[in-house]
């Protein structure tokens, strides 16, 4: 095997080489929480596919401590440390339960909180529950232009779940199972590429 000292380049690698950070928002506002069920559904597709760090964000739990706070600096401790994992996730995936044709205002909330430049060109995977198909257009209608705002790259398939789609607060519906997947597989170049780069960059800056 070669020494340290006679391949730097193989040592820089495997320094480099750290499992992806994976960060989902839920904003159900219960638990169980079926936009919560969606997300972890979402979270262990990606993680089958690439060496993951999993983090779940759930608004509704984080809700009695932040929901009141007008400035980023009145936030308690716990919350700030969610907010700080959802800006260093290399992939997000955001799930949030349709309210009054929306994402909920608790969701907004947070995402006022998310620091503007922190999320550029970072994958986002779209999803949302609701209780039946008309609501489906919030993927495209209220989360994609919110995400284009932070210049996040949404990932080109949402996935969206009615309350039929369950069964004891999992995903049961095969249509919606497939579509999950098929998202994660059309999503999972984009994340590759990310992923590359990041390491490539990282790489540069160590040998200069």
């Amino acid at each position: 095997l070669p020494s340290l000292a006679s391949a730097p380049n193989v040592y820089r690698k495997a320094k480099m080489t750290r499992p992806l950070r994976l960060v989902a928002v839920s904003g159900g506002l219960q638990r169980p929480s079926k936009s919560a069920a969606l997300a972890e559904h979402l979270l262990d597709l990606i993680a089958a596919e690439i060496p993951c760090e999993q983090c779940l964000v759930e608004l509704g739990q984080l809700a009695p401590q932040w929901a009141g706070a007008v400035w980023r600096s009145q936030l308690p401790g716990p919350v700030e440390r969610e907010l700080a994992a959802v800006e260093q996730a290399d992939v997000l995936v955001v799930a949030t339960p349709v309210y009054r044709g929306s994402y909920t205002g608790l969701f907004k909330h947070f995402f006022d909180f998310i620091d503007q430049d922190s999320l550029i060109d970072k994958p986002v995977l779209l999803a949302a529950t609701g209780g039946s198909q008309r609501h489906a257009l919030v993927i495209d209608h209220q989360l994609r232009p919110l995400f284009s705002f932070f210049q996040a790259r949404t990932l080109p398939l949402g996935v969206y779940a009615t309350d039929q789609d369950f069964a004891e607060h999992r995903l049961h519906n095969d249509a919606v199972i497939q579509r999950a997947a098929l998202a994660v597989e059309r999503a999972m170049p984009l994340v590759g590429l990310m992923r590359r780069s990041s390491h490539s960059l990282a790489e540069e800056m160590l040998a200069g």
